[in-house]
């Protein structure tokens, strides 16, 4: 057994050793997928759009009825705690990690569907070392096929980040049994929504256009950072309702996430995308983004340091 990266998980409001016993097999979380949970970068000690995570954290626990029993202070406070126990939190060089912050249901021995009151949630940090797309990612571009499994845009549960990601295992066997790198979800009715752990973008001139909220996706972080700041490469961008024939007429096409950043898409289900090449506008987005992510972390541990 391949041991954790981590020396430590929080869990529960205190550090624990990362290799011991942690979670009851009762759990909800282990047992039903009873969970939500929100993954994001840390740099320097500082956990990247953390507002923006929690707020999507929070919406997911209303939505499922979960009671979380620790504070946003509490939850940064764990944040920089782990960090520190892995000394991931250092400013030159920069300490880079990424993040997992988990809320279950709990423990619950009855095995029924239906939530029983009363019960308290099991909340888990847990950090691993930083991994950027490799150099051969980033000038090869990634292969993508669209998935078997469609999206019901109208479902509720499309805005939620569970720990239920089954779907998701499915469709990357999809892309690897054809040889590509990670599936595309469409609705039932043909619309792009996202890819397994990220948002889609498509460039054509210069238009940056992403698949508007309200067609089975997750609202990402990076992508709400992207409608924000995609001017600064001279893009206009835009959210709207895309199909596969927009993606084949793209001049770029990438896919993106608060962990992994931009990385460019070059074949969708065995047709090239533009030149079949990773685009400029996309790499300079990327680059944009990551020298953002650099400074914010400065900024903020400059900040912390001088309190």
């Amino acid at each position: 057994m391949t041991l954790p990266a981590s020396s430590h998980v929080w869990l529960n409001g205190r550090l624990v050793p990362s290799d011991g016993p942690h979670l009851s097999v009762y759990d909800r979380g282990f047992q039903l997928g009873d969970a939500v949970f929100e993954a994001f970068r840390a740099r320097r000690g500082v956990a990247i759009e953390l507002a923006g995570h929690l707020a999507r954290l929070h919406r997911s626990l209303a939505s499922m009825a979960i009671e979380m029993p620790f504070a946003d202070a509490d939850l940064e406070r764990g944040i920089s705690e782990l960090l520190a126990a892995n000394a991931w939190d250092g400013m030159e060089p920069a300490g880079d990690a990424a993040i997992r912050l988990m809320v279950s249901r709990g423990y619950d021995v009855t095995r029924s569907v239906v939530p029983h009151a009363g019960g308290t949630a099991t909340v888990v940090i847990q950090a691993w070392p930083f991994s950027p797309p490799s150099a051969a990612t980033l000038a090869n571009g990634l292969r993508l096929v669209t998935s078997v499994v469609r999206r019901d845009p109208n479902s509720p549960m499309s805005g939620i980040k569970t720990t239920s990601r089954a779907e998701l295992v499915y469709a990357r066997l999809e892309a690897e049994r054809a040889g590509a790198d990670d599936a595309v979800f469409l609705t039932t009715d043909g619309r792009i929504t996202e890819a397994t752990t990220s948002n889609v973008l498509l460039i054509r001139g210069d238009v940056c256009a992403t698949p508007r909220l309200g067609t089975g996706l997750l609202a990402g972080t990076a992508r709400a950072w992207l409608v924000e700041h995609g001017g600064s490469v001279g893009l206009q961008m835009a959210e709207q309702d895309l199909r596969l024939d927009d993606a084949f007429a793209a001049d770029e096409a990438a896919i993106c996430s608060s962990i992994a950043g931009i990385v460019p898409v070059v074949v969708l289900d065995g047709r090239p995308i533009g030149t079949g090449k990773p685009g400029p506008r996309m790499l300079a987005l990327r680059s944009a983004r990551e020298d953002w992510i650099d400074a914010h972390s400065i900024e903020v541990a400059t900040a912390r340091a001088a309190v």
